[in-house]
């Protein structure tokens, strides 16, 4: 996949695979003081519902770099991003994000730290989920 910004792509996300519908890439740029990754996601990639969780802090930041993509909270609208945009996600918030049917995508992953931190992964996002999604224009 070419460059779509000054960070680069990385590898295929293989490791984290079976929580992605389509294919995506991870380059981590920082795993010292706070966990700061690139994430990639082809056209349509989009990851499962997934929450962070922690005993105290915890969480997460996405700020956008390139494409066009997608963030939803369980229960909540979905918010459509573009570069530029950031995104807070408190620990415990079952949630979301992916790249438009039409874009590939890409943001930088910040790990907020906190105690007793893990990532609990859940069911995909449907197709009709995110089908109804992108009717919308974006």
């Amino acid at each position: 996949m070419e460059e779509m910004s000054v960070f680069k792509t990385g590898e295929p996300n293989d490791a984290f695979k079976d929580y992605f519908v389509g294919q995506s890439y991870l380059n981590m740029l920082t795993t010292e003081q706070v966990k700061v990754a690139n994430v990639t996601f082809e056209a349509g990639c989009r990851n499962n519902w997934h929450i962070h969780h922690a005993d105290k802090g915890g969480g997460q930041i996405l700020l956008v770099t390139a494409g066009k993509g997608w963030y939803q909270e369980y229960g909540k609208p979905a918010r459509q991003l573009n570069p530029g945009d950031a995104v807070n996600i408190p620990a415990g918030v079952k949630h979301w994000h992916g790249a438009a049917a039409e874009s590939a995508f890409q943001h930088l992953a910040i790990e907020v730290p906190g105690e007793n931190t893990e990532t609990e992964w859940c069911e995909k996002v449907t197709d009709e989920e995110y089908e109804k999604l992108n009717e919308v224009q974006i």
